[in-house]
């Protein structure tokens, strides 16, 4: 951990301090955090509490389909990648401004996205000496560290409209690629789990173990659609500080339209290239591109646009150390710190309400030791 400083990390992307910076940016992330650092446990809980429908339904929403499919759930993510895609042109961009050469931003981009890699296989093995065909390298932050990497050598060396060709050509590719090859034995363009090409050349290349025995849905292949999300930020964050021409009220129509019509692509994707998050398919990132352009854009006008700001204090605090809240429940056990701290509260409840009091206790646990790193300026950076 370091003091904060000018420049931003690959995953945890926290803007620049200057007079262009979006708040809306850390707020999305901390919004986008928040999710998988307790509050689907909060709703799990209520649901429970209340039998509910309309909690059993936001419940339902905040799990993963078997297989094809989309919940809530699906979108934090490829959330969280696209918001380290739209801040790229305030970081990386703005030194470029500056007149820093692209080969030290190469380097500094190629050493981010592997130390990422690397904190994804502690996330998921520890740190321990285990038989290589134990270790999982495929992770979350793998997925991110690969994609943010290569969707910033995009950048890099590309201007616009060459990142929109790629952005397509990522996503048609990957759909050709699935669509007419499979797994030996299969039909071509078989989207099984056993069937699909994507899993046999992540089950045939990657070492260690997958996942699911037989698919790892942060595999090797299915990170290069990823790459597509990631690119999708960088022209959401070009478009935002590039084009001076639009105000920001209309900046955010713009996004907001143009959300509504990649949800509208993906549907119709969808019917010949099924949603699926586990393979990361090209419907799949017009879906989540969508979402993500619709709540950035609601977001941004809130925030940076009308400038109400302190509502969203509480989601910027986890924002601005997302990382660090993600890596800490493999060495921070924060049941026992919410149990040591509030089991007596839970006490005072009876049974189911007692659990929902504790996932409360345990998400407040959770950030207000994120306040505190905060309020010291301490921030986990990569």
């Amino acid at each position: 951990m370091a003091k904060p400083t000018t420049n931003l990390s690959a995953a945890n992307d926290t803007v620049t301090y200057t007079p262009q910076r979006l708040y809306s940016l850390d707020a999305l992330r901390g919004f986008d955090m928040f999710w998988i650092m307790g509050a689907e446990e909060i709703v799990n809980t209520i649901a429970k509490a209340t039998g509910n429908s309309f909690w059993a339904g936001f419940s339902n929403q905040l799990t993963h389909p078997a297989w094809n499919g989309f919940h809530f759930y699906d979108l934090i993510f490829p959330l969280f990648l696209f918001i380290a895609g739209v801040a790229t042109p305030y970081s990386v961009g703005r030194v470029l401004e500056k007149g820093r050469s692209r080969e030290t931003l190469l380097w500094r981009v190629i050493k981010r996205g592997l130390l990422l890699v690397l904190l994804g296989i502690i996330y998921n093995n520890g740190l321990k000496i285990q038989p290589l065909s134990q270790i999982r390298f495929g992770s979350v932050l793998g997925r991110i560290g690969l994609a943010y990497m290569f969707a910033n050598i995009i950048y890099l060396y590309s201007k616009e409209r060459a990142q929109i060709i790629w952005f397509g050509a990522l996503l048609i590719g990957y759909w050709l690629l699935l669509k007419f090859t499979s797994a030996p034995g299969f039909s071509p363009g078989d989207l099984t789990m056993q069937g699909n090409f994507a899993s046999y050349i992540d089950r045939s290349i990657l070492p260690g173990r997958l996942y699911l025995g037989i698919h790892d849905p942060e595999g090797l292949t299915s990170t290069i659609p990823a790459i597509g999300t990631g690119l999708l930020g960088i022209l959401t964050g070009n478009f935002l500080k590039n084009n001076k021409s639009f105000s920001g009220a209309k900046k955010c129509l713009y996004m907001f339209v143009t959300g509504i019509i990649f949800l509208g692509i993906a549907q119709l994707w969808n019917l010949d290239f099924p949603i699926n998050k586990n393979l990361w398919t090209s419907s799949f990132v017009m879906n989540v591109g969508g979402y993500s352009l619709i709540l950035l854009s609601i977001f941004y006008y809130i925030i940076d646009v009308k400038g109400y700001k302190k509502w969203s204090f509480f989601f910027r605090v986890i924002g601005m150390n997302s990382i660090l809240i993600y890596m800490s429940g493999r060495f921070i056990n924060w049941e026992y710190s919410t149990s040591a701290f509030f089991g007596w509260l839970g006490q005072l409840f009876s049974d189911p309400w007692n659990d929902v009091v504790l996932a409360i206790c345990f998400v407040m646990v959770k950030w207000f030791f994120l306040y505190f790193m905060y309020k010291k300026k301490v921030f986990l950076k990569v």
